[in-house]
């Protein structure tokens, strides 16, 4: 081994990012498996490094014995005590040989062995640094391209965007810059695989944080996101500080915050939303600009029907119902958009049904379409103990509304457009379920 075996590993552990150790113990494995392969299998070797010496040492150990039967493994008494005086027998004798004796091939083995751990070491040392960082927002330069997937280099390693994970609209060459948010690290027999995204939600979470100081220092809190990567994308926001504006901060000076996080996405709308803990005021707030007249919230189903100018239907359902999905996604609420007109004419509607039934009065009609009941088959599909919600209203009374309301002539008409109808689901799940609200005007 060379003299200055020290000075190179120190230079390979800084160079590789590999802990000292880590080559020593690659080291005295390497030579150890060129010592096998020179001398066989039998032999009872031991490889350690000299810190001192800065030099591999390898010793072959034998049994002291009288009478030899294994050379391999067992020494003469005789020639024992040529090398140690001091030998008795029974003793384990210790001789240190010369790793020059091991010989080209064996050289050649040692340094596969080492090469190999080397390389192991280096991608452990990788997925140690990347293990941690996922949600974290990382450049690169695109390096190839796999099957519509793209092969980022960030240095010491690489990562890959899947075409899943790309916004349609961009379009990238090789030795582009590429920004993107680290959505997973595994681990893999070829080393550690980095998966990238520009279209997961986080990814416009983490670029406002990098954007606004005071999301980063938790006075502004980014409640939920919701997407339509390179289209259109909401965000609602809150602050633990109220002298503190969550929106103003997020928009920033002439709108020099939202737009610089725009920029880097090619130019996606984002609206940003003030939060409400009240799902009917949020709801307002995630439609806008469109003017809410009117939501009613339906518990039961976990559903609003918001009512809208008959002008504004278009604005607040937005371009292929674009607006109404990602407010829907932003609550988790179902919503349906209605126009005064049609809503006027499906509250008429429901009246009358409901005044068709023999013993129902305006006030209890009232009553009923509070609680959500707009025709008799409303009624009749629920048991009298659902009924003893309203005001005054006891088992036996709910029971006769119950048989009434079967007497009652079938109706039939629409409460709503239908088409404006969008199931909502939650983007992140570390909030509270929303507490629904009454209907609010």
């Amino acid at each position: 081994m060379i003299s200055d075996l020290k000075r190179t590993i120190d230079q390979v552990s800084r160079e590789k990012g590999v802990e000292p150790q880590v080559l020593v113990s690659t080291l005295e494995e390497a030579v150890k498996a060129a010592a096998r392969k020179k001398f066989g299998p039998d032999y009872d070797l031991e490889v350690s490094y000299d810190v001192e010496m800065g030099e591999i040492e390898v010793f072959e150990f034998k049994e002291v014995v009288d009478e030899v039967s294994n050379p391999a493994l067992q020494i003469g008494f005789s020639d024992a005590r040529k090398i140690d005086p001091d030998c008795e027998l029974g003793d384990s004798l210790g001789v240190k040989m010369s790793t020059e004796a091991f010989g080209r091939i064996a050289a050649q083995s040692a340094k596969q062995v080492i090469t190999q751990r080397l390389k192991e070491a280096e991608r452990d040392v990788v997925y140690d640094d990347f293990k941690d960082r996922r949600g974290e927002i990382i450049n690169g330069i695109v390096q190839s391209f796999e099957r519509g997937a793209i092969i980022v280099n960030l240095g010491r390693t690489e990562a890959e965007l899947p075409l899943k994970e790309q916004i349609s609209k961009e379009s990238y060459r090789q030795g582009d810059r590429v920004r993107a948010y680290i959505l997973e690290v595994k681990r893999n027999a070829k080393g550690p695989q980095i998966i990238l995204s520009r279209t997961h939600p986080n990814f416009l979470a983490a670029l406002f944080e990098n954007e606004v100081p005071e999301i980063a220092d938790g006075i502004v809190e980014i409640i939920q996101v919701a997407r339509e990567p390179g289209n259109r994308s909401k965000i609602a926001v809150a602050s633990r500080d109220t002298d503190v504006d969550p929106v103003g901060s997020c928009v920033g000076i002439k709108g020099s915050r939202v737009q610089a996080v725009v920029q880097e996405l090619r130019g996606e709308k984002i609206d940003i939303v003030a939060w409400d803990p009240d799902p009917a005021k949020l709801i307002c707030n995630a439609l806008a600009p469109a003017e809410i007249i009117r939501v009613i919230v339906d518990e039961t189903n976990h559903s609003m029907e918001v009512v809208v100018p008959d002008d504004q239907q278009s604005l607040a359902i937005g371009r292929r119902g674009q607006n109404v999905g990602l407010a829907s996604r932003l609550t988790g609420w179902k919503l349906d958009v209605v126009s005064e007109k049609n809503y006027t004419k499906a509250l008429k509607e429901s009246y009358s049904a409901l005044l068709s039934i023999e013993g129902v009065g305006e006030k209890l009609a009232s009553d009923l379409y509070h609680y959500g009941f707009r025709s008799p088959e409303d009624i009749t599909g629920v048991s009298a103990s659902d009924l003893m919600v309203i005001a005054g209203m006891n088992e036996e009374k709910a029971q006769a509304l119950i048989d009434a309301a079967k007497a009652a002539p079938p109706v039939s008409f629409e409460t709503g457009s239908g088409d404006n109808s969008v199931e909502g689901t939650a983007i992140e799940d570390n909030h509270d379920e929303l507490e629904p609200a009454d209907e609010q005007p």
